[in-house]
């Protein structure tokens, strides 16, 4: 405590850690943004038209070479193309394993920067809910930069 009764604000690391833990979530947190767009459009093409994306193959009925578009998936769950490349699969998983790394990203400013836990899940919500991370990216972008002009005595110093 200081003289003025106010608690001292301490960072979990240098001011250059959180400058680079702060570029690595924005970059993470736009694509994981944009990977969840692509999700909920394969989405909704998924299941609102009962089609997939697929690069490839050959239509089931025809035999003739798909190229490139839209496959219709039967009530079974079988597609009108054979072979080829899922392209709305590979979004799924991209998404996921984009969603794991913008976690570690999340982890990393949360942890140097020594915020309440609800600001963790708060900025982790960004990955999951539509358009949210962008918005949240700008707002924890603008308050870490606030936080370390304000706070120039509080970065840990090795």
């Amino acid at each position: 405590m200081s003289s003025t009764g106010a608690a001292k604000r301490r960072f979990g690391g240098t001011v250059a850690q959180i400058r680079a833990a702060l570029a690595f979530y924005k970059v993470f947190a736009y694509t994981t943004g944009v990977l969840l767009l692509l999700l909920v459009i394969e989405l909704v093409i998924r299941y609102g038209f009962q089609s997939v994306l697929m690069a490839g193959g050959n239509d089931a009925s025809t035999g003739a070479a798909h190229g490139f578009g839209f496959a219709a998936v039967a009530a079974d769950g079988s597609f009108s193309v054979t072979g080829g490349f899922n392209l709305s699969t590979a979004v799924l998983i991209v998404h996921g394993w984009m969603y794991v790394i913008y976690l570690i990203a999340d982890f990393r400013l949360w942890s140097l920067m020594r915020w309440p836990f609800s600001k963790f899940i708060l900025i982790a919500l960004g990955g999951v809910v539509p358009f949210l991370s962008f918005f949240v990216e700008r707002k924890i972008h603008a308050q870490t930069l606030a936080e370390i002009e304000a706070n120039p005595q509080a970065s840990k110093r090795y």
